[in-house]
Formats: structure tokens, C-alpha cells, sequence
């Protein structure tokens, strides 16, 4: 299963981050990869709000692992500086992605294989200096309903 989405500003990346919140379960887990200044953070900060949070996401880079309170928790990972799965464990990564709540992770291809199999990835491209290419895909059904929502928005702006 896969989507994708140009969006045209923050705003739009956000409210798509805000469709991933809004549907999230306990235990889900969203791997987020594109170049610096892609715009992970500010999905994030969507799927932060989705979760009914007020609170502001900001990149976790120098403390890794950043909380946030919704209707359930968003553990929030940045693996910018991360370099190795001995490094992960060291972190007790693995306690959060079993845990009550969302995780999403940043530079998740950092540290590849330690990820559960039915996570949704999100590949974020740059565009031009505002448009962002968002990339969806999901290897189980466990994501649907945030891919059917996607592919919708995807396909109501292009008319």
C-alpha cells in the first residue's frame, strides 16, 4: 500500500501529519527519512495535533527522544546522530515501540532493521523551496485507513 502527496506549505504538511495523529493507535510506529529540511519535524508537529495536543514538536536532535501528551502519548526520536543498533539499544528504543503510545522517528534509516514490519514509512522529498513530496507506504493493512486518507487528499486537489 502506498500514497503520495505534494504539499505546497508547512501548513498542508502539518495537516497531513494531523491525519496520521488523528487515526493513530497505541503502539504504531511512523519512520520518517528525507534530507535535512525536508520537513519531518513539522509533519510531526501534524501528527502532534491530530493526537489533541497543543504543544509545539521540535526536532529532538541533541536529546533523541522528546514526549508529548495527546489522548495518548507521541514519542518523538530523532536519530540524526545515531549511527549504529548498539546505539538504539543503549536508548532502550525498543521500550517505546512496544509502548501506549504513537512513535514517530526521525532519520529512521539511520538504524535500519530494528523497526517493526508493520510501520508506516514516510519518505519526504524537497520540491522547490516550499513544495514538499511526500511518500507513503505501509508492507500491512494496519495503515489503511492513513493511506486511503492521504490517496483522498491527493486526489481531491487535483481537480
Amino acid at each position: 500500500m502506498e500514497a503520495h502527496i505534494t504539499t505546497k506549505d508547512p501548513e498542508e504538511t502539518r495537516a497531513i501529519g494531523r491525519i496520521v495523529g488523528e487515526q493513530g493507535t497505541a503502539g504504531d510506529v511512523v519512520l520518517l527519512t528525507g534530507e535535512l529540511g525536508t520537513g519531518k519535524t513539522c509533519l510531526t508537529q501534524g501528527v502532534l495535533h491530530g493526537l489533541g495536543s497543543d504543544d509545539l514538536a521540535r526536532s529532538p536532535t541533541f536529546v533523541l527522544i522528546a514526549e508529548y501528551r495527546g489522548r495518548m502519548p507521541l514519542y518523538h526520536m530523532d536519530l540524526y546522530r545515531v549511527g549504529s543498533i548498539d546505539q538504539t539499544e543503549e536508548l532502550g528504543i525498543e521500550e517505546y515501540l512496544e509502548g501506549d503510545g504513537l512513535t514517530v522517528v526521525e532519520w529512521a534509516d539511520n538504524v535500519p532493521g530494528i523497526f517493526p514490519d508493520d510501520s508506516l514509512h514516510v519518505h519526504i522529498e524537497l520540491v522547490s523551496e516550499c513544495e514538499r513530496r511526500l511518500s507513503f507506504a505501509a508492507n500491512t493493512g494496519r495503515f489503511a485507513g492513513v493511506i486511503e486518507a492521504v490517496s483522498q487528499m491527493a486526489s481531491s486537489r487535483q481537480m
